[in-house]
This record gives structure tokens, C-alpha cells and sequence, in this order.
């Protein structure tokens, strides 16, 4: 009760200099979604309610505006398009990007349920042995598919466990990264907007000192709410 005490005033202080935006939580914003108005198109997100901690701090960050024109700044095709850090918006050409972020880390939230199949959105983080996630940064699995053989090869080489069956069918079909499975949270998925996805996963990026980054900028131009529709 402590540690999650501490959380929330830490979240509080992070968007107390948003102070003219409402960041408290009603009990409707939990059951809306996330809509990222981006230069390449809209993505709509939907927040899973078995990771709260995650859930409620991505919510409160995007009704202050934390993610508007905040740059998708680490991009890798068949892998994941990544944005969060506030340090991007509106940095200069060849800036290497993705030390930013709130003062604090949400603590880790795996689910065996939530596993990174293509178009899940997941938290980003430094490597804290309690694995606890960057306080805004987050990507989006573009992934790939995978063969049986590629999945047996990945099981015993780097996961060093089995992934359930149904699991192995989503990596076989849909594609992901299950390399990542059980080291990053995984906290909820794109339900419209895979297409945008795969488009800004595909746009030439930097080779140089600020390696991945989309060589013209991909910017979020705002996160907001909006009322959920069924899938």
C-alpha cells in the first residue's frame, strides 16, 4: 500500500506543471480509448484493466497533453515503433532521443495473459533489475511471423521456457516479438490502425548517432479520450 501510495504522488507531481488541465481519473476514462492523432495516420488504443497501474498513469498523461507532439523517435521495421520521451518535441535534426521522462517508474505488471503479439503497446524501460517501466515512454509491436522451427529456436536459446500453445498459433499467424515476453509490460493494444502501424515501422531511419530515428520526423500531434466502439 506504501509503495503504490508513493507511485500515485510521484504521478501527481510529474503533471502538476500541466496544472491547468484536469489529470483527475473518473470512472469513465477507464473504459475509454486512446486515440493518436499521428502524421501518418491514427492508431487507437485500448488499455487493459489487468495492468491498472500502467492503465491509469498512460490515461492521466494523455488528458494533460504530456504525449501532444512528442516524436515516434526510435523506429525499427519488423520490431516496434517507440515514442514517449518529451525530449523529442520539437528537437533538432540528429539528436539522439530517449532519455526523457517523469522522475519516477511504474512497477512491473506481467500478465501471462498479455504477451507481445503485433499491435500491442507495451512500457519501454531501462534495465533495472525489478524491471519497472519508463514513466511515459512506450512502444507499439510491429513484429514478425514466426515458423515452428523459429519458436522452438527462441524457446531454448533465449526465453529458456515454453510459450503456451495458443500463444505459438498468435507469433505463427499475427507475428510479435516474443523475445520481449515476461520483460516488458505489455498494458494494451491497438484495436484500429495496424495499417499506420506497419507505415510508420517502414520509414527510412537514421544510421548515425541518433540510430533509428525516423530521418523526418514522425510526431503523435495529440493523444486524447474518445468513446470506446466495439472491435
Amino acid at each position: 500500500m506504501k509503495k503504490r501510495f508513493l507511485f500515485a504522488t510521484l504521478i501527481f507531481c510529474t503533471i502538476s506543471s500541466f496544472a491547468q488541465k484536469d489529470s483527475t481519473l473518473r470512472k469513465k476514462d477507464r473504459k475509454r480509448d486512446v486515440l493518436l492523432q499521428t502524421s501518418l495516420g491514427d492508431i487507437t488504443i485500448r488499455l487493459s484493466d489487468s495492468t491498472p497501474l500502467h492503465r491509469d498513469n498512460f490515461l492521466k498523461l494523455v488528458k494533460v497533453g504530456y504525449y501532444d507532439s512528442v516524436l515516434f523517435h526510435r523506429v525499427i521495421q519488423n520490431f516496434m515503433i517507440q515514442g514517449g520521451d518529451p525530449v523529442s518535441k520539437n528537437a533538432p535534426a540528429g539528436k539522439p532521443l530517449g532519455s526523457g521522462g517523469p522522475s519516477y517508474k511504474i512497477p512491473a505488471e506481467f500478465r501471462a495473459t498479455l504477451f507481445h503479439k503485433k499491435g500491442v503497446i507495451a512500457a519501454a524501460r531501462d534495465g533495472n533489475p525489478e524491471k519497472a517501466s519508463s514513466g511515459s515512454q512506450f512502444y507499439i509491436v510491429q513484429g514478425k511471423v514466426y515458423t515452428e522451427a523459429g519458436l522452438d529456436s527462441l524457446e531454448t536459446m533465449r526465453l529458456k521456457r515454453k510459450l503456451p500453445a495458443d500463444q505459438r498459433e498468435v507469433y505463427k499467424t499475427i507475428g510479435g516479438t516474443p523475445q520481449l515476453d515476461q520483460g516488458y509490460t505489455v498494458y494494451g493494444e491497438v484495436v484500429k490502425g495496424l495499417e499506420v502501424v506497419d507505415k510508420i515501422a517502414a520509414v527510412p531511419t537514421s544510421k548515425g548517432a541518433d540510430r533509428d530515428r525516423p530521418l523526418e520526423d514522425v510526431k503523435i500531434i495529440k493523444a486524447k479520450l474518445i468513446k470506446r466502439k466495439k472491435k
